[in-house]
């Protein structure tokens, strides 16, 4: 008989210090979650070819690894939410991490409970951006494929999308032709407010527009309006 499949989500725990796995761990598995813990890149990436988490806790300051190398690689092949967790307080370190493609930063010493809520938060999104039955989209030439973050060409050209710029993608679709501002891009696409995420908007939209060949200095599809936030000019048809 075929074992029945865990249920729970599952959140895989990338640090070097025992004490930190052992007590996401703990805290983790008492919230209800399924947890895989590892202290080193290459044994967390041989495991993320067996199996894909939903969640991926990644600290930046890796033995064997560059941890931002690492999220930026995930970000781009990996479907799961990434979420670092770090010493690294800097307003340009979180910008960073989010501009590679996490989504979302939690700075060390944290509150258990914290990152207990941050991925709860993130797997409510995800679960609604699933609901969602159409994951295929086409405008101004483009099919965007969010099942596979890939976007494809009239001419057949692959430009492969983060889950983080397939986020703000995915928003900026569902809202054709409308003002979407940065307050309602906060609460959409969730993470505090202020500094460090606008920087990370700014960054995810630029490269988005570089991805569909978009004239930063005057671009077609995502105008910006100044003062207000965005609006996608494109017609918009799903399926």
């Amino acid at each position: 008989m075929t074992p029945a499949r865990d249920a729970r989500a599952h959140v895989a725990i990338l640090d070097d210090e025992p004490e930190i796995r052992r007590m996401l761990s703990d805290t983790l598995e008492e919230a209800g979650f399924r947890t895989s813990t590892f202290s080193r890149a290459t044994e967390f990436e041989a495991a993320l070819k067996r199996t894909a988490p939903d969640v991926c806790l990644v600290d930046l300051g890796l033995p064997d690894r560059d941890g931002l190398a690492l999220v930026h690689r995930l970000a781009l092949e990996s479907g799961a939410a990434i979420i670092i967790i770090s010493g690294r307080a800097q307003v340009q370190d979180r910008v960073t991490g989010l501009e590679l493609g996490a989504d979302d930063y939690i700075i060390k010493p944290f509150d258990p409970a914290e990152v207990v809520a941050r991925i709860r938060a993130r797997l409510r999104k995800t679960r609604s951006d699933t609901d969602r039955t159409a994951t295929v989209a086409h405008f101004a030439g483009w099919t965007a494929h969010f099942d596979r973050y890939l976007l494809v060409s009239e001419a057949g050209e692959e430009v492969a999308f983060s889950h983080a710029e397939g986020e703000v993608l995915r928003l900026f679709l569902d809202s054709p032709k409308r003002l979407v501002s940065r307050a309602q891009m906060q609460e959409i696409l969730g993470g505090a407010a202020g500094e460090s995420f606008d920087r990370a908007m700014d960054v995810r939209i630029s490269r988005l527009r570089t991805k569909l060949g978009e004239d930063p200095k005057n671009p077609r599809l995502i105008k910006t309006i100044y003062g207000a936030g965005y609006i996608f000019l494109g017609d918009v048809r799903w399926g």
